[in-house]
């Protein structure tokens, strides 16, 4: 599928391929001229919340990917949802420093929709607070 074609980067098992979605963490490595960086792709599935742990724990930042789709954001942020799940668990694992991945934004309506885009933000920065972020410091980017 084309839209897996960058997650393929990561995501070298077959049943992670064949399924589309992270099962275990990967890690790769580069530099820059002042930097040593380190990318964790961990899985963001609750089946594997294990693995997202373990990933997570040896993180300094953390990028919370969080879905723009109707319904899909809802079910994220809801009570019971993976991105309160993820958060949560991010700043109880030591991770500082959070940036927030808007991702889908080409599924709002209309496509690419500010105020969703706007909406989202306000929402997640609301439970960010709650358990501790200052969502001043934290970065929303809106992709797709």
């Amino acid at each position: 599928k084309g839209s897996f074609k960058y997650a393929w980067v990561l995501d070298k098992l077959k049943a992670e391929r064949e399924r589309g979605i992270t099962i275990d963490i990967a890690l790769w490595k580069f530099e820059t001229a002042k930097y040593y960086v380190t990318i964790i792709d961990a899985p963001g599935h609750r089946d594997f919340i294990k693995n997202m742990i373990t990933g997570t724990s040896q993180a300094d930042c953390a990028v919370l990917i969080v879905a723009a789709g109707t319904g899909e954001f809802e079910a994220g942020i809801s009570k019971n949802g993976q991105t309160r799940e993820h958060a949560l668990l991010a700043f109880t694992l030591g991770v500082k420093q959070l940036i927030v991945g808007v991702n889908k934004m080409d599924s709002t309506e209309p496509p690419y929709s500010e105020p969703r885009f706007e909406e989202i933000k306000k929402e997640v920065s609301s439970y960010i607070k709650k358990i501790g972020y200052n969502p001043a410091a934290v970065a929303f980017v809106p992709i797709s």
